[in-house]
């Protein structure tokens, strides 16, 4: 019955732009699929301080990282039946953990979003440098215009981005899993050209494994599971039924992603492969299993789009959960807004903003990011399965102690992580995130508060008054007598029970020339002259309504600004902009409606 569930707009929106399995698993796994590039090579990094002994525990190690996949899936799968709207760990722990819990795991999601962006494209843009040398003073251009383009696909919407992005995931996987296969048939390396003349950074003299390695490796390596949460974050995104689909599809992701790490990881030890500098782990496997031909290649180019494309499962989740946020007050309401297309247009932009800032910051160097990589999503990680803990404890369905051991465990797995990446990352850049999370909490509750305020003074939930008429006046600014002026006047007489039309005088001779015009014409509407010797504009109307004001004569003062619309873009550098220099000021000196009438050419 839980799986029949559908978001309240489930009705609504065009299901074409909606994610079918196969358009999911290629829009929002990117990232975890991209990870397969550097998780095993994070293990590896790190085992190889104990040289060659500490490279055995490559597959004890990702075993575990696999177990704890299979422990998050599980999780996640219940979330999506559990929670329809989307939201992830946000949605869980808004449910069963409270407010000030649930902006924690939103906050740590919107930073891993945002980082993961700013990580796969520099990571796409490093693996193109490294192949063509010469472009590496170019990365931080190349880092932009993969963003750009990114962006602009999203734009269209996350089905079309799907569409876009399928080639490139499918040939990626099929890639690894070719390494997979055919490496488990040889017995020993076909290829070490990519490998040959290049520095082993492998330990020569350690020998000791000691249980703080083996989880400092952990935590490197589950770096590969970040984006497995997109899949929930992202449910309203996916076609009727939309429970079904998206469990699938994260089904799906976690069986893919746990094959290809552990096939590789097999693979490492049946090689004996030592970590090389300036060569991927993943390029020396492939070299290994297809050899140094056209496969080698083709893996290697896939990774490098693949990568770059990776930031594609943030503009899916991100905007989601920002909805979300803005529908319960914690951010503008401006992110709640769907374009064309189901587009979160709002949110893809906020992301694309903040991740150009991020590249530009880092010079679009890879290192000085991923320390702060991982650790958000794992802060999310924990707090999701111990919501889940707790709701299969309320409602208490059959199993639900099994269950509930399945998510208490793994709350204890991704807890012991988070733990061991942030101390030790912690003097690398950790400590920006543990300073971050707060302040984005602090902000989320500051807009509430805010949106608290001004439903208080709406009556928002509250019957009003009755309705009563009120005494208005409706000031019309004007500079000549033209259909502009006319279309003004008429506005304003249909709006309030008196009206003036003012111009602010400069000169005398003008002055006189409107007010002969203005006897000819005989509008009906009073002309008010108002005489500036600095030649401003704004600040005499807007003296001349707080002098109306304060005679309390009229309920309320309203300004209609009649404006020139353009039929054309290029048209708008020709307005004199008088409209937009009346606004502000009564705006920022007045206590009066402002209403601006466009009139299209």
């Amino acid at each position: 019955m839980t799986a029949e569930l559908e978001p309240p707009d489930a009705g609504a929106g065009d299901e074409r732009h909606r994610l079918t399995v196969m358009g999911g698993l290629a829009a929002l796994s990117l990232d975890a699929m991209a990870s397969v590039a550097y998780g095993p090579e994070s293990i590896v990094l790190v085992l190889a301080a104990a040289g060659a002994y500490g490279l055995g525990f490559t597959l004890p190690v990702t075993v575990a990282i696999a177990v704890l996949l299979a422990v998050l899936v599980a999780s996640y799968r219940q979330v999506i039946a559990a929670f329809p709207d989307g939201g992830g760990s946000y949605a869980v722990a808004k449910a069963h953990l409270g407010r000030r819990t649930a902006l924690t795991a939103a906050a740590s999601l919107v930073i891993d979003y945002v980082l993961n962006v700013a990580v796969s494209v520099t990571a796409g843009v490093a693996a193109l440098t490294s192949a063509v040398p010469g472009l590496y003073d170019d990365r931080v251009w190349l880092c932009l215009g993969v963003l750009a383009l990114v962006t602009a696909v999203n734009l269209r919407g996350i089905a079309e981005s799907a569409r876009w992005f399928m080639v490139p995931t499918a040939v990626f996987v099929l890639s690894i899993l070719a390494i997979v296969v055919v490496g488990l048939f040889r017995d020993a390396p076909v290829s070490t050209e990519a490998a040959a003349g290049h520095a082993s950074v492998l330990a020569g003299n350690a020998t000791a494994v000691g249980a703080l390695l083996l989880l400092k490796a952990f935590a490197a390596g589950c770096s590969a599971l970040t984006g497995v949460e997109a899949v929930a974050n992202a449910v309203p995104s996916f076609r009727t039924p939309r429970v079904k689909r998206a469990q699938h599809t994260e089904v799906a992701l976690g069986a893919l992603l746990g094959v290809m790490l552990t096939g590789l990881a097999v693979l490492i030890g049946r090689f004996h492969l030592q970590p090389v500098e300036g060569v991927t782990v993943l390029a020396q496997l492939a070299d290994a299993s297809l050899g140094h031909g056209v496969g080698f290649f083709v893996v290697q180019f896939s990774t490098v789009v693949l990568l770059g494309l990776a930031a594609n499962t943030s503009f899916g989740g991100l905007p989601v959960l920002m909805d979300l946020l803005a529908r319960d007050n914690h951010l503008p309401h401006v992110f709640a807004l769907r374009a064309d297309r189901q587009v979160h247009r709002h949110g893809v932009l906020f992301l694309a903003v903040v991740s150009a800032g991020l590249l530009v910051g880092s010079g679009g160097d890879v290192n000085s990011l991923v320390p702060l990589f991982s650790i958000g999503v794992f802060v999310g990680f924990t707090i999701c399965q111990v919501g889940m803990v707790r709701h299969w404890f309320r409602g208490r369905p059959d199993g639900w102690r099994w269950k509930a051991l399945l998510n208490g465990f793994g709350a204890l797995l991704t807890g012991v992580a988070t733990l061991v990446v942030t101390g030790t990352k912690f003097t690398e850049g950790a400590w920006g995130i543990v300073v971050a999370l707060p302040l984005l909490v602090v902000l989320f509750e500051a807009i509430h508060r805010s949106y608290a305020r001004i439903g208080e003074r709406l009556e928002l939930g509250r019957v009003p008054g009755a309705v009563t008429r009120r005494r208005s006046l409706v000031l019309v600014p004007v500079t000549a007598i033209t259909r502009l002026t006319r279309d003004g006047l008429s506005a304003a007489l249909s709006l309030g029970d008196e009206v003036l039309a003012v111009t602010v005088v400069h000169e005398r001779a003008q002055a006189e020339a409107l007010r002969r015009d203005w006897e000819l014409w005989q509008p009906g509407v009073p002309l008010v002259e108002i005489p500036d010797d600095h030649r401003r504009l704004g600040r005499p109307i807007a003296d001349f309504v707080n002098e109306l004001g304060a005679e309390h004569a009229y309920d309320r003062l309203t300004v209609l600004i009649p404006e020139v619309e353009p039929a054309h873009w290029w048209e708008r550098p020709l307005q004199n902009r008088r409209g937009v220099v009346i606004d502000r000021a009564l705006r920022r000196h007045t206590d009066a409606v402002v209403c601006r009438l466009r009139m299209r050419m």
